[in-house]
């Protein structure tokens, strides 16, 4: 009996021990399906990611991979960053009399690993007629097309998208352009070039051409409230934004304490002056000069090239006794006649006419992009015109950053006693702050009082011009500046000579450059002469026994001592005879001028410099015109007849043979630029630098936006720390855009990316096709579970 029940016992533990192993079995089995499908899915994650990271990090670096000086800017892949595109940049200068043609070559190059679209934001003279874009591949030259502004940025999205080398060249200004060029294959170099036409400046029996090499830093204004629109019952305001396409004249800047300047230019000018030269002169760059006889030089910068940091400017004067009264030039094409004339009338004044008493308001920025030099020259300037003025005569002094001071509260005598006053006051001025021109300049036109009985109005701008909102300020002096004249003075290395040259032409004034503290007595002597004498007016041009179709500029402008008239004319005869007749008036004396266009001698190029100045003049009745689409077609027509890049034309270049692989993703970057020489990083671009507070006596100049509390907290440290916005583009390249760049950084960050890296992990996500494998693996496991569960309840149950 006790044998029966010990081998029934060694049964039921034999049987509990094989349940037990098979439990045990099971869930080892459960746990291997599990592993291994984790395992295969690791696998396939890494695999992927390694693909992908071949096509989406192609393109990207760690700062531990760079080996020389590079802008980086951070990508959506934590510790990867996007190398910025690399530039150089020739300039070939051909003058030849009153016209010089331009050749400017870009070279792109992309030191990455992957594919790039390059945008470089650079600045041309405002006069430029720019006609030309050619992409060079290898040996082959694509030559740009002139189309409507939208068709050619949708051609070249186009071909951005098939993965075609493309190169799109748009106008923000009429001295800031941007170029794109897209498709730029790991190291590889792209060549661009672009030609465009510009006369020669005169002034003084002076001629001189300048080449910007550097868009400034631009103090850009936030939207403000123009209206409120109650008819429909909304009752919302209607914002209008002062500065059109802000995003596209912006772009990142390097901090030269911690940079090597960058963007090298190498330039020559081929002089062939037409009369024989004297004095050939670079202000502010070191040349060779080569003599090829008398009225011809060479010249070329010393070193082979420079930082684009600040203009070019070259000026020369004839011989003693050969400096030319008058010119006359002609170009025929398509049929018609295009004329070049230049004539400086008589200067001497009447010595019987007394000189009428002057009200002079002096207007000066002293904001954070005037730190540095620039203040230096500004405020050396204005004591010295402050210190020039007449018993007789009255003044004021309204200083601005973004807050503003009305000195004398109106005009005052200009005693000793105000003018000491005035002068120290101008002395102990700083640089800092924002740029809110609109409200001191309004204060200037406004009010100053009435204008005493033959007295002269005149408002001298004392400035760099380093804003975005110029057609607020054009209107602003247009519409209130009464019988005032208006006067710009440009100060520094590189200012905004679109604004400066256009306020002075809408407020019936001149324009005067000072880049350099030895130029101020200079500059300013000139000025102080055509302050004091009376302007050239009532300047008419005719043509007797030829038929004019359009001369430009119209209406003809105001002229001061020493200033040429110069015009252009288009003629429906191919062959005109008759006589170009130009009057006018030097204070009460009248004079008259008459030139045989027989004589006039052959020219290139006038065609485009009539058509740039045909645009500027449609373009400044935009105040007076209410049907914004008619203006833009007649800016259009004739853009599209001249093959010139305006407001509403651009050239577009594509090549028609793909060269970027379609499962290659493309990046994006602004190239960067330099600081213009002279400027202070800290005064334009300062971190955390504390609101400005206008002190008593002070009326703050900004206005104030609209928006949110914190809305307009993130905009206003975004305006002080400078921060670029990246390019919006469509849905088709945000796609291929998205995956690779993140927010472009600020000025002063971009500098430091290149010595920071991150510590971040990248953790790969579980998606893969084994997921059926882990489902039955659990299922085991639940299995494997049940059945010890029932193991157990069977021993407390039965016992066994």
């Amino acid at each position: 009996m006790f044998l029966g029940d010990e081998c029934t016992t060694e049964r039921l533990r034999a049987r509990n021990l094989i349940s037990s192993f098979s439990i045990a079995i099971t869930t080892l089995a459960a746990l291997t399906v599990v592993m291994l499908s984790l395992i295969t899915t690791a696998r396939a994650e890494i695999a992927d990611q390694a693909g992908q990271s071949g096509r989406q990090l192609a393109g990207l670096v760690r700062p531990n991979d760079i080996n020389s000086g590079s802008l980086l800017f951070p990508s959506k892949e934590p510790g990867y960053y996007v190398e910025a595109p690399r530039l150089k940049t020739d300039v070939e200068i051909d003058v030849t009399g009153p016209v010089s043609r331009v050749k400017v070559t870009q070279r792109f190059q992309n030191p990455s690993k992957g594919w790039v679209e390059g945008t470089y934001v650079f600045p041309l003279p405002d006069n430029a007629a720019v006609d030309t874009l050619r992409m060079q591949i290898g040996d082959r030259f694509i030559e740009g097309q002139i189309k409507p502004r939208q068709e050619a940025r949708q051609i070249y999205e186009d071909a951005k998208a098939q993965g075609k080398k493309t190169a799109l060249l748009e106008q923000q200004r009429p001295n800031i352009f941007t170029n794109q060029v897209a498709n730029i294959g790991p190291g590889e170099t792209v060549v661009m070039q672009i030609e465009y036409q510009q006369s020669v400046h005169q002034s003084s029996g002076e001629f001189s051409l300048r080449f910007p090499m550097v868009v400034a830093p631009r103090y850009n204004p936030q939207p403000i409230v123009q209206s409120v629109e109650f008819n429909n019952g909304t009752g919302f305001a209607v914002p209008q934004d002062p500065v059109p396409n802000r995003e596209k004249i912006e772009a990142p800047v390097l901090d030269p304490r911690e940079n090597a300047k960058i963007n090298p230019v190498s330039l020559t000018v081929n002089l062939k002056a037409g009369f024989p030269l004297g004095e050939v002169k670079s202000t502010f760059h070191e040349i060779n000069i080569t003599e090829n006889g008398e009225q011809n030089r060479a010249i070329s910068l010393k070193g082979d090239s420079v930082p684009a940091d600040r203009d070019f400017e070259l000026s020369w004067k004839a011989a003693p006794g050969k400096t030319p009264s008058a010119g006359l030039f002609r170009e025929m094409k398509d049929g018609k006649t295009y004329l070049l004339a230049f004539v400086t009338p008589p200067t001497a004044p009447d010595a019987t006419t007394e000189q009428p008493k002057r009200e002079v308001v002096f207007v000066i920025d002293n904001s954070g992009s005037m730190s540095g030099q620039s203040i230096e020259q500004a405020r050396a300037s204005l004591a010295l015109a402050i210190s020039k003025l007449q018993p007789g005569d009255r003044f004021n002094v309204i200083r601005f950053d973004d807050t503003m001071t009305d000195y004398f509260h109106g005009l005052v005598a200009a005693t000793p006693d105000n003018r000491e006053k005035a002068i120290a006051y101008v002395n102990g001025l700083t640089a800092a702050g924002g740029t809110e021109m609109l409200p001191a300049l309004s204060d200037a036109l406004r009010n100053q009082g009435p204008i005493a009985s033959g007295a002269l109005r005149q408002v001298v701008f004392l400035t760099d011009g380093a804003i975005g909102n110029e057609q607020q300020l054009f209107q602003e002096i247009s519409q209130n500046r009464a019988e005032a004249r208006v006067f710009t003075v440009g100060i520094g290395s590189a200012p905004n000579t679109y604004f400066m040259t256009k306020a002075a032409e809408v407020g019936r004034g001149t324009y005067t450059a000072i880049g350099s503290q030895d130029q101020v007595a200079e500059r300013m002597g000139a000025l102080f002469t055509k302050l004091e004498n009376p302007a050239m007016t009532d300047i008419a041009a005719s043509f007797d026994n030829a038929k004019a179709d359009d001369i430009t500029p119209n209406p003809m402008p105001d002229l001061y001592t020493g200033e040429p008239v110069v015009l252009t004319a288009e003629l429906s005869d191919a062959q005109p005879n008759g006589k170009l007749q130009i009057s006018g008036k030097t204070g009460a004396q009248p004079w008259r001028v008459e030139m045989d266009i027989a004589n006039a001698a052959e020219g290139k190029g006038i065609s485009q410099l009539w058509a740039r100045r045909k645009i500027d003049d449609i373009e400044a009745r935009a105040y007076e015109i209410q049907d914004q689409g008619a203006l833009d077609k007649q800016v259009e027509a004739v853009a599209l007849a001249h093959h010139l890049v305006s407001r509403v034309t651009s050239l577009v270049a594509v090549d028609v043979t793909p060269s970027r692989p379609t499962d290659q993703p493309l990046g994006s970057a602004k190239l960067p630029l330099n600081l213009p020489a002279g400027w202070d990083f800290d005064k334009v671009f300062g971190e955390g630098e504390a609101p400005v507070t206008a002190p008593s006596g002070e009326r703050k100049a900004s206005v104030e936006p609209i928006g949110t509390t914190d809305e307009q907290a993130e905009a206003d440290q975004a305006d002080i720390n400078g921060a670029m916005l990246p390019k919006n583009g469509s849905a088709r390249r945000q796609s291929a855009l998205a995956s690779q760049i993140a927010a472009a950084p600020t000025p002063a960050t971009a500098g430091m990316i290149a010595r920071q890296a991150t510590s971040s992990v990248n953790l790969p996500q579980t998606a893969t096709p084994a997921e059926r494998n882990i489902l039955i693996g659990l299922t085991l496991l639940v299995f494997a579970a049940i059945a010890a569960g029932l193991m157990l309840l069977r021993r407390r149950v039965f016992g066994w």
